[in-house]
């Protein structure tokens, strides 16, 4: 069994910042992509940024240049460091990895990220 658990979470100001971490154990042999999705109320589930096994990253538009998503592979771990962030970013947020089989995802449970004064 593989398990992915995320932390981090929370309500925090108009222009504020939080860090994410997810992470992931269990019968791990490899870990390929990880990432970090998001889903608000009324909204479907949503790319927020990706990471490859080899530290390359994609960011959805929204959060390029706010964003940063970083992996250590020795804790197998991923985090999202969040800067500047908006109401806009209020969401639950998921990660997700890609573990032992490049067609097998994994999901964690979900952080709630509220941003509002």
């Amino acid at each position: 069994q593989v398990q992915l658990v995320e932390s981090g979470g929370g309500l925090v100001q108009p222009g504020g910042s939080l860090r994410l971490s997810c992470v992931a154990s269990g019968s791990i042999l490899y870990i390929y992509n990880m990432g970090w999705y998001r889903q608000a109320p009324g909204k479907q589930r949503e790319l927020v940024a990706t990471i490859s096994s080899g530290g390359g990253a994609n960011y959805a538009d929204s959060v390029k240049g706010r964003f940063t998503i970083s992996r250590d592979n020795a804790k197998n771990t991923v985090y999202l460091q969040m800067n500047s962030l908006k109401s806009d970013d209020t969401a639950v947020y998921y990660c997700n990895a890609k573990i032992n089989r490049i067609t097998t995802n994994y999901w964690g449970q979900g952080t709630q990220v509220t941003v509002s004064s």
